[in-house]
Protein backbone atom coordinates (compact mmCIF):
# COMPACT_ATOMS: atom_id res chain seq x y z
CA UNK A 1 0.00 0.00 0.00
CA UNK A 2 2.59 2.63 0.55
CA UNK A 3 4.60 2.00 -2.59
CA UNK A 4 1.40 2.51 -4.29
CA UNK A 5 0.89 5.38 -2.31
CA UNK A 6 4.83 6.87 -3.09
CA UNK A 7 3.87 5.60 -7.00
CA UNK A 8 0.69 7.75 -7.36
CA UNK A 9 2.37 10.87 -5.64
CA UNK A 10 5.40 10.47 -7.65
CA UNK A 11 3.19 10.56 -11.30
CA UNK A 12 0.83 13.25 -10.00
CA UNK A 13 4.06 15.02 -9.04
CA UNK A 14 5.94 14.45 -12.63
CA UNK A 15 2.54 15.44 -14.21
CA UNK A 16 2.70 19.09 -12.57
CA UNK A 17 6.51 19.47 -13.19
CA UNK A 18 5.98 18.32 -16.80
CA UNK A 19 3.19 21.32 -17.01
CA UNK A 20 5.36 24.13 -14.76
CA UNK A 21 8.72 23.11 -16.87
CA UNK A 22 7.75 23.49 -20.44
CA UNK A 23 10.04 25.74 -21.61
CA UNK A 24 8.27 29.85 -21.98
CA UNK A 25 7.39 30.40 -25.92
CA UNK A 26 9.30 33.99 -26.81
CA UNK A 27 7.40 36.27 -28.83
CA UNK A 28 8.70 39.17 -30.37
CA UNK A 29 6.85 41.63 -33.27
CA UNK A 30 8.77 42.96 -36.01
CA UNK A 31 8.15 46.74 -37.39
CA UNK A 32 6.18 45.25 -40.33
CA UNK A 33 4.04 43.44 -38.18
CA UNK A 34 5.14 39.99 -38.30
CA UNK A 35 5.28 37.64 -34.83
CA UNK A 36 8.25 35.07 -35.01
CA UNK A 37 7.65 32.49 -31.89
CA UNK A 38 9.77 30.03 -30.76
CA UNK A 39 10.02 27.37 -27.89
CA UNK A 40 13.79 26.32 -27.29
CA UNK A 41 14.41 22.91 -26.63
CA UNK A 42 17.38 20.92 -26.33
CA UNK A 43 16.22 18.77 -29.79
CA UNK A 44 18.49 18.06 -32.84
CA UNK A 45 16.01 18.83 -35.20
CA UNK A 46 13.85 21.65 -35.37
CA UNK A 47 10.41 22.76 -36.97
CA UNK A 48 9.96 26.48 -38.49
CA UNK A 49 6.57 27.13 -40.11
CA UNK A 50 4.81 30.72 -41.45
CA UNK A 51 0.64 30.42 -39.75
CA UNK A 52 -0.87 32.75 -42.05
CA UNK A 53 -4.71 34.25 -41.85
CA UNK A 54 -5.91 33.10 -44.79
CA UNK A 55 -8.15 30.13 -46.27
CA UNK A 56 -11.32 29.92 -48.06
CA UNK A 57 -13.59 32.03 -45.81
CA UNK A 58 -11.51 35.27 -47.47
CA UNK A 59 -12.15 33.99 -50.97
CA UNK A 60 -15.35 35.08 -52.19
CA UNK A 61 -17.86 32.72 -54.79
CA UNK A 62 -15.56 33.22 -57.95
CA UNK A 63 -12.43 33.14 -56.40
CA UNK A 64 -13.18 29.99 -53.50
CA UNK A 65 -10.26 27.34 -54.41
CA UNK A 66 -7.56 30.13 -54.44
CA UNK A 67 -6.09 29.35 -51.27
CA UNK A 68 -5.62 25.88 -52.04
CA UNK A 69 -4.69 26.50 -55.61
CA UNK A 70 -1.86 28.03 -54.21
CA UNK A 71 -0.84 25.77 -51.98
CA UNK A 72 -0.18 23.43 -54.24
CA UNK A 73 1.75 26.10 -56.09
CA UNK A 74 4.03 26.92 -53.48
CA UNK A 75 6.25 24.05 -53.95
CA UNK A 76 6.23 24.26 -57.32
CA UNK A 77 9.32 26.87 -57.81
CA UNK A 78 10.20 30.37 -57.27
CA UNK A 79 11.82 33.08 -58.71
CA UNK A 80 15.05 32.02 -57.37
CA UNK A 81 14.26 28.43 -57.47
CA UNK A 82 12.75 27.46 -60.59
CA UNK A 83 10.68 24.13 -61.59
CA UNK A 84 12.19 21.30 -59.22
CA UNK A 85 15.08 23.37 -57.85
CA UNK A 86 13.50 24.17 -54.79
CA UNK A 87 12.19 21.01 -53.78
CA UNK A 88 15.50 19.39 -54.51
CA UNK A 89 17.08 22.24 -52.22
CA UNK A 90 14.68 20.93 -49.37
CA UNK A 91 15.57 17.53 -49.88
CA UNK A 92 19.68 18.24 -49.87
CA UNK A 93 18.99 19.10 -45.88
CA UNK A 94 17.06 16.00 -45.43
CA UNK A 95 14.45 18.41 -44.29
CA UNK A 96 10.89 17.84 -44.89
CA UNK A 97 8.34 20.22 -46.17
CA UNK A 98 4.63 20.62 -45.67
CA UNK A 99 1.47 22.34 -46.30
CA UNK A 100 -2.09 23.00 -45.24
CA UNK A 101 -4.94 25.03 -46.11
CA UNK A 102 -7.77 25.14 -44.31
CA UNK A 103 -10.96 27.90 -43.72
CA UNK A 104 -9.32 30.71 -41.68
CA UNK A 105 -5.59 29.80 -42.09
CA UNK A 106 -2.67 28.42 -44.30
CA UNK A 107 0.14 26.99 -42.96
CA UNK A 108 3.87 26.31 -44.17
CA UNK A 109 5.93 24.87 -42.42
CA UNK A 110 9.84 22.85 -42.67
CA UNK A 111 11.58 20.16 -40.47
CA UNK A 112 15.45 20.17 -40.34
CA UNK A 113 18.83 19.99 -38.80
CA UNK A 114 18.62 22.53 -35.86
CA UNK A 115 21.66 23.89 -37.23
CA UNK A 116 19.60 24.55 -40.71
CA UNK A 117 17.13 26.62 -39.55
CA UNK A 118 18.35 30.35 -40.62
CA UNK A 119 18.12 28.63 -44.22
CA UNK A 120 14.63 27.34 -43.41
CA UNK A 121 13.69 30.49 -42.45
CA UNK A 122 15.25 31.65 -46.11
CA UNK A 123 13.49 28.84 -47.99
CA UNK A 124 10.13 29.93 -46.45
CA UNK A 125 10.06 33.73 -47.14
CA UNK A 126 11.15 32.66 -51.16
CA UNK A 127 8.36 30.01 -50.90
CA UNK A 128 5.61 32.96 -49.89
CA UNK A 129 7.19 36.06 -51.34
CA UNK A 130 8.74 34.50 -54.71
CA UNK A 131 6.03 32.11 -55.92
CA UNK A 132 6.65 31.70 -59.71
CA UNK A 133 3.17 30.87 -60.56
CA UNK A 134 4.50 29.48 -64.21
CA UNK A 135 1.89 28.99 -66.63
CA UNK A 136 2.78 25.49 -67.80
CA UNK A 137 2.96 24.49 -63.46
CA UNK A 138 0.00 25.87 -63.57
CA UNK A 139 -2.39 23.78 -65.84
CA UNK A 140 -0.09 21.22 -64.75
CA UNK A 141 -1.01 21.61 -60.92
CA UNK A 142 -4.61 22.52 -62.08
CA UNK A 143 -5.20 18.81 -63.62
CA UNK A 144 -3.37 17.59 -60.32
CA UNK A 145 -6.40 19.10 -58.41
CA UNK A 146 -9.68 18.65 -60.63
CA UNK A 147 -8.35 15.03 -59.67
CA UNK A 148 -8.06 15.68 -55.96
CA UNK A 149 -11.38 16.87 -56.26
CA UNK A 150 -12.27 13.39 -57.72
CA UNK A 151 -10.79 11.63 -55.20
CA UNK A 152 -12.58 13.73 -52.41
CA UNK A 153 -16.03 13.02 -53.46
CA UNK A 154 -15.65 9.56 -52.55
CA UNK A 155 -14.61 10.62 -49.15
CA UNK A 156 -18.15 10.76 -47.51
CA UNK A 157 -16.68 11.86 -44.32
CA UNK A 158 -15.45 14.87 -45.54
CA UNK A 159 -18.63 15.13 -47.92
CA UNK A 160 -20.48 15.59 -45.10
CA UNK A 161 -19.08 18.03 -43.09
CA UNK A 162 -18.77 20.20 -46.28
CA UNK A 163 -22.35 20.00 -46.51
CA UNK A 164 -23.04 20.61 -42.88
CA UNK A 165 -20.83 23.94 -43.51
CA UNK A 166 -23.00 24.76 -46.88
CA UNK A 167 -26.31 24.53 -45.15
CA UNK A 168 -24.88 25.70 -41.27
CA UNK A 169 -23.50 28.92 -42.87
CA UNK A 170 -25.21 28.98 -46.16
CA UNK A 171 -24.81 32.78 -48.19
CA UNK A 172 -21.42 33.25 -46.18
CA UNK A 173 -18.05 32.67 -46.89
CA UNK A 174 -18.00 29.77 -44.38
CA UNK A 175 -20.16 27.90 -46.65
CA UNK A 176 -17.56 27.44 -49.13
CA UNK A 177 -15.10 24.34 -49.46
CA UNK A 178 -11.79 24.48 -48.67
CA UNK A 179 -10.70 22.84 -51.99
CA UNK A 180 -13.47 24.92 -54.28
CA UNK A 181 -15.45 23.82 -56.60
CA UNK A 182 -14.87 21.80 -60.09
CA UNK A 183 -15.77 24.97 -62.09
CA UNK A 184 -13.71 27.74 -60.13
CA UNK A 185 -10.86 25.34 -60.29
CA UNK A 186 -11.13 25.15 -63.99
CA UNK A 187 -11.28 28.81 -63.94
CA UNK A 188 -8.54 30.72 -62.02
CA UNK A 189 -5.94 31.87 -63.82
CA UNK A 190 -2.49 33.67 -62.51
CA UNK A 191 -3.50 36.92 -61.68
CA UNK A 192 -6.11 35.36 -59.43
CA UNK A 193 -3.56 33.70 -57.24
CA UNK A 194 -1.49 36.57 -57.21
CA UNK A 195 -4.45 38.99 -56.17
CA UNK A 196 -4.31 36.32 -53.55
CA UNK A 197 -1.44 36.45 -52.50
CA UNK A 198 -0.94 40.11 -52.58
CA UNK A 199 -4.20 40.93 -50.57
CA UNK A 200 -3.44 37.86 -47.65
CA UNK A 201 0.00 37.41 -47.45
CA UNK A 202 0.93 40.74 -45.44
CA UNK A 203 2.77 40.81 -42.33
CA UNK A 204 0.29 41.67 -39.51
CA UNK A 205 -1.37 38.15 -40.65
CA UNK A 206 1.41 36.30 -40.29
CA UNK A 207 3.29 34.14 -37.85
CA UNK A 208 6.92 32.50 -38.22
CA UNK A 209 6.81 30.00 -34.97
CA UNK A 210 9.60 27.20 -34.48
CA UNK A 211 10.33 24.92 -32.11
CA UNK A 212 13.26 22.83 -31.01
CA UNK A 213 16.86 23.07 -30.78
CA UNK A 214 17.13 26.95 -31.77
CA UNK A 215 17.79 30.48 -30.66
CA UNK A 216 15.06 32.79 -30.42
CA UNK A 217 17.44 35.87 -30.85
CA UNK A 218 18.73 33.68 -34.21
CA UNK A 219 15.44 33.12 -35.61
CA UNK A 220 14.46 36.86 -35.18
CA UNK A 221 17.83 37.99 -37.30
CA UNK A 222 16.52 35.64 -39.89
CA UNK A 223 13.59 37.06 -39.92
CA UNK A 224 14.59 40.70 -39.98
CA UNK A 225 16.61 39.50 -42.56
CA UNK A 226 14.33 37.54 -44.88
CA UNK A 227 10.48 38.63 -43.89
CA UNK A 228 11.21 42.65 -44.29
CA UNK A 229 11.23 42.97 -48.30
CA UNK A 230 8.50 44.85 -50.19
CA UNK A 231 5.76 42.01 -50.48
CA UNK A 232 5.92 41.85 -46.70
CA UNK A 233 6.14 45.75 -45.80
CA UNK A 234 3.45 47.33 -43.97
CA UNK A 235 2.39 51.05 -44.81
CA UNK A 236 -0.36 51.13 -43.06
CA UNK A 237 -3.14 50.32 -45.85
CA UNK A 238 -5.71 48.73 -44.10
CA UNK A 239 -5.96 44.03 -43.76
CA UNK A 240 -9.02 43.07 -45.05
CA UNK A 241 -11.66 42.47 -42.39
CA UNK A 242 -12.76 39.02 -41.31
CA UNK A 243 -16.12 38.57 -43.51
CA UNK A 244 -19.28 38.15 -41.68
CA UNK A 245 -21.44 34.67 -41.16
CA UNK A 246 -24.38 33.51 -39.66
CA UNK A 247 -25.22 30.47 -38.48
CA UNK A 248 -28.94 28.52 -39.47
CA UNK A 249 -30.38 25.44 -38.39
CA UNK A 250 -31.52 23.86 -41.78
CA UNK A 251 -30.76 20.75 -43.46
CA UNK A 252 -28.92 19.40 -46.65
CA UNK A 253 -30.13 15.57 -48.14
CA UNK A 254 -28.01 14.10 -50.48
CA UNK A 255 -29.89 10.30 -50.53
CA UNK A 256 -28.19 7.96 -52.61
CA UNK A 257 -29.48 4.18 -51.74
CA UNK A 258 -27.00 2.42 -53.84
CA UNK A 259 -24.27 3.23 -51.20
CA UNK A 260 -24.04 0.90 -48.54
CA UNK A 261 -23.88 3.14 -45.52
CA UNK A 262 -25.68 6.63 -44.34
CA UNK A 263 -23.28 9.32 -42.92
CA UNK A 264 -25.34 12.11 -40.76
CA UNK A 265 -23.88 15.49 -39.10
CA UNK A 266 -25.95 17.58 -36.36
CA UNK A 267 -24.53 20.44 -34.85
CA UNK A 268 -25.76 23.08 -33.38
CA UNK A 269 -23.69 26.50 -33.23
CA UNK A 270 -20.73 26.77 -31.06
CA UNK A 271 -18.23 29.56 -29.80
CA UNK A 272 -15.76 31.34 -31.44
CA UNK A 273 -11.82 29.79 -30.64
CA UNK A 274 -11.28 32.56 -27.83
CA UNK A 275 -14.82 31.60 -25.85
CA UNK A 276 -13.81 29.85 -22.36
CA UNK A 277 -16.96 27.80 -22.87
CA UNK A 278 -14.71 25.84 -25.60
CA UNK A 279 -13.20 24.38 -22.63
CA UNK A 280 -16.70 23.24 -20.78
CA UNK A 281 -18.00 21.90 -24.55
CA UNK A 282 -14.53 19.76 -24.96
CA UNK A 283 -15.49 18.23 -21.45
CA UNK A 284 -18.83 17.62 -23.09
CA UNK A 285 -17.36 15.70 -25.75
CA UNK A 286 -15.32 13.65 -23.81
CA UNK A 287 -18.23 12.44 -21.65
CA UNK A 288 -20.04 11.60 -24.98
CA UNK A 289 -16.53 10.07 -25.70
CA UNK A 290 -15.93 8.55 -29.46
CA UNK A 291 -16.53 4.67 -30.81
CA UNK A 292 -15.53 2.14 -33.82
CA UNK A 293 -16.61 -0.93 -34.78
CA UNK A 294 -12.55 -1.87 -34.50
CA UNK A 295 -12.40 -1.06 -30.83
CA UNK A 296 -12.32 -3.42 -28.36
CA UNK A 297 -14.64 -2.74 -24.95
CA UNK A 298 -17.50 -3.59 -25.92
CA UNK A 299 -20.49 -2.97 -23.62
CA UNK A 300 -17.95 -2.32 -20.81
CA UNK A 301 -16.81 1.20 -22.41
CA UNK A 302 -17.17 4.33 -20.36
CA UNK A 303 -19.14 6.21 -23.26
CA UNK A 304 -22.79 5.55 -22.39
CA UNK A 305 -23.79 6.37 -25.97
CA UNK A 306 -20.58 3.49 -27.10
CA UNK A 307 -22.03 0.85 -24.87
CA UNK A 308 -25.58 1.37 -26.57
CA UNK A 309 -24.19 1.43 -30.14
CA UNK A 310 -22.62 -2.01 -29.33
CA UNK A 311 -25.50 -3.45 -27.47
CA UNK A 312 -28.28 -2.53 -30.32
CA UNK A 313 -25.76 -2.38 -32.77
CA UNK A 314 -26.56 1.52 -33.82
CA UNK A 315 -23.53 2.46 -36.29
CA UNK A 316 -20.67 1.46 -37.93
CA UNK A 317 -18.86 4.59 -35.75
CA UNK A 318 -19.21 8.01 -34.01
CA UNK A 319 -17.37 10.64 -32.95
CA UNK A 320 -18.23 14.25 -31.25
CA UNK A 321 -16.77 17.41 -32.59
CA UNK A 322 -16.38 21.25 -31.55
CA UNK A 323 -14.81 22.82 -34.88
CA UNK A 324 -14.28 26.40 -33.74
CA UNK A 325 -13.29 29.47 -35.84
CA UNK A 326 -12.79 33.16 -35.09
CA UNK A 327 -16.38 34.39 -34.11
CA UNK A 328 -18.16 30.52 -34.35
CA UNK A 329 -18.30 27.13 -34.44
CA UNK A 330 -19.69 24.04 -34.74
CA UNK A 331 -21.10 21.77 -32.19
CA UNK A 332 -21.83 18.77 -32.87
CA UNK A 333 -21.68 14.81 -33.78
CA UNK A 334 -21.36 12.66 -36.89
CA UNK A 335 -21.98 8.96 -37.26
CA UNK A 336 -22.05 6.26 -39.88
CA UNK A 337 -25.17 3.76 -39.38
CA UNK A 338 -26.65 1.26 -41.60
CA UNK A 339 -29.89 2.59 -43.15
CA UNK A 340 -32.20 0.84 -41.02
CA UNK A 341 -30.10 1.78 -37.96
CA UNK A 342 -30.47 5.80 -38.21
CA UNK A 343 -33.63 6.30 -36.38
CA UNK A 344 -32.49 4.41 -33.03
CA UNK A 345 -28.81 6.00 -33.12
CA UNK A 346 -30.43 9.84 -34.19
CA UNK A 347 -32.54 8.99 -30.84
CA UNK A 348 -29.97 7.92 -28.80
CA UNK A 349 -27.40 10.78 -29.92
CA UNK A 350 -29.63 13.36 -29.11
CA UNK A 351 -30.92 11.62 -25.71
CA UNK A 352 -27.35 12.32 -24.66
CA UNK A 353 -27.18 15.27 -25.63
CA UNK A 354 -30.23 16.21 -23.65
CA UNK A 355 -28.44 14.48 -20.82
CA UNK A 356 -25.59 16.50 -20.61
CA UNK A 357 -27.51 19.67 -20.66
CA UNK A 358 -29.78 18.28 -17.38
CA UNK A 359 -28.22 15.41 -15.43
CA UNK A 360 -24.19 14.88 -15.88
CA UNK A 361 -22.84 13.43 -13.09
CA UNK A 362 -19.63 14.67 -11.37
CA UNK A 363 -18.09 11.10 -11.89
CA UNK A 364 -18.46 11.62 -15.97
CA UNK A 365 -17.01 14.76 -15.80
CA UNK A 366 -13.64 13.93 -13.92
CA UNK A 367 -13.27 11.08 -16.04
CA UNK A 368 -13.83 13.06 -19.38
CA UNK A 369 -11.03 15.74 -17.76
CA UNK A 370 -8.40 13.23 -17.39
CA UNK A 371 -9.07 11.96 -20.86
CA UNK A 372 -8.43 15.99 -22.02
CA UNK A 373 -5.32 16.30 -19.73
CA UNK A 374 -3.62 13.10 -21.43
CA UNK A 375 -4.51 14.46 -25.15
CA UNK A 376 -3.32 18.20 -23.80
CA UNK A 377 0.14 16.41 -22.85
CA UNK A 378 0.57 14.63 -26.36
CA UNK A 379 0.86 17.63 -27.74
CA UNK A 380 4.36 18.06 -26.89
CA UNK A 381 5.21 15.10 -28.58
CA UNK A 382 7.54 16.02 -31.20
CA UNK A 383 8.76 19.83 -32.56
CA UNK A 384 6.10 19.64 -35.25
CA UNK A 385 3.26 19.56 -33.11
CA UNK A 386 4.51 22.39 -30.86
CA UNK A 387 5.25 24.33 -33.70
CA UNK A 388 1.74 24.30 -35.29
CA UNK A 389 0.71 24.80 -31.11
CA UNK A 390 2.62 27.72 -31.35
CA UNK A 391 1.86 29.00 -34.42
CA UNK A 392 -1.90 28.39 -34.02
CA UNK A 393 -2.26 29.70 -30.91
CA UNK A 394 -1.15 33.44 -32.12
CA UNK A 395 -3.65 33.81 -34.69
CA UNK A 396 -6.27 32.36 -32.60
CA UNK A 397 -5.68 33.67 -29.03
CA UNK A 398 -2.79 36.67 -29.89
CA UNK A 399 -1.05 34.63 -27.72
CA UNK A 400 0.02 30.86 -26.78
CA UNK A 401 -1.56 29.74 -23.76
CA UNK A 402 0.65 27.79 -21.76
CA UNK A 403 -0.70 23.93 -20.74
CA UNK A 404 -0.43 25.06 -16.50
CA UNK A 405 -3.30 27.25 -17.98
CA UNK A 406 -5.01 24.87 -19.59
CA UNK A 407 -4.95 21.98 -16.81
CA UNK A 408 -6.68 24.85 -14.72
CA UNK A 409 -9.36 25.76 -16.69
CA UNK A 410 -9.95 22.28 -17.16
CA UNK A 411 -9.69 21.47 -13.21
CA UNK A 412 -12.28 24.12 -13.23
CA UNK A 413 -14.77 22.63 -14.78
CA UNK A 414 -17.27 20.90 -12.99
CA UNK A 415 -20.76 19.27 -13.67
CA UNK A 416 -23.02 22.27 -13.33
CA UNK A 417 -21.07 24.02 -15.18
CA UNK A 418 -21.05 21.35 -18.25
CA UNK A 419 -25.19 21.00 -17.32
CA UNK A 420 -25.27 24.59 -18.01
CA UNK A 421 -23.22 25.42 -21.03
CA UNK A 422 -24.75 22.51 -22.98
CA UNK A 423 -27.80 24.27 -22.15
CA UNK A 424 -26.97 27.12 -23.81
CA UNK A 425 -25.72 25.93 -26.82
CA UNK A 426 -27.85 22.47 -27.24
CA UNK A 427 -30.98 23.10 -25.21
CA UNK A 428 -34.03 23.78 -27.29
CA UNK A 429 -31.94 24.97 -30.40
CA UNK A 430 -32.22 24.86 -34.49
CA UNK A 431 -29.23 22.49 -35.24
CA UNK A 432 -27.95 22.25 -39.07
CA UNK A 433 -28.31 18.70 -40.55
CA UNK A 434 -25.98 16.95 -43.12
CA UNK A 435 -27.01 13.71 -44.35
CA UNK A 436 -25.53 11.20 -47.25
CA UNK A 437 -26.80 7.97 -48.65
CA UNK A 438 -29.31 5.72 -47.86
CA UNK A 439 -30.96 7.94 -45.45
CA UNK A 440 -35.08 7.13 -46.19
CA UNK A 441 -34.95 6.57 -42.48
CA UNK A 442 -33.58 10.12 -41.28
CA UNK A 443 -36.77 11.75 -39.70
CA UNK A 444 -38.38 15.32 -40.99
CA UNK A 445 -36.35 18.25 -39.89
CA UNK A 446 -39.25 19.39 -37.37
CA UNK A 447 -39.13 15.81 -35.30
CA UNK A 448 -35.57 15.87 -34.87
CA UNK A 449 -35.87 19.71 -33.71
CA UNK A 450 -38.25 18.03 -31.36
CA UNK A 451 -35.59 15.89 -29.87
CA UNK A 452 -33.61 19.29 -29.06
CA UNK A 453 -35.94 19.86 -25.81
CA UNK A 454 -37.44 17.79 -23.08
CA UNK A 455 -41.27 18.14 -21.95
CA UNK A 456 -40.68 17.74 -17.89
CA UNK A 457 -43.63 18.06 -15.65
Amino acid sequence: AALLTLTRKRGAATYAQTLQNIPETQVTTLENGLRVASEESNQPTCTVGLWIEAGSRYEDAKTNGAAFFMEHMAFKGTKKRPGSAFEKEVESLGAHLNGYTSREQTAFYIKALSKDMPKVVELLSDLVQNCALEDSQIEKERGVILQELKEMDSNLTDVTFDYLHATAYQGTALAHTVEGTTENIKKLTRADLTSYVDTHFKAPRMVLAAAGGISHRELVDAAKQHFTGAPFAYKGDSVPALPPCRFTGSEIRARDDALPLAHIALAVEGPGWADPDNVVLNVANAIIGRYDRTFGGGKNQSSRLAALAVEHNLCHSFEPFNTSYSDTGLFGFHFVSDPLSIDDMMFCAQGEWMRLCTSTTESEVTRAKNYLRNAMVAQLDGTTRVCENIGSHLLHYGRRIPLEEWDARISAVDARMVRDVCSKYIYDKCPAIAAVGPIEQLLDYNRIRSSMYWIRL
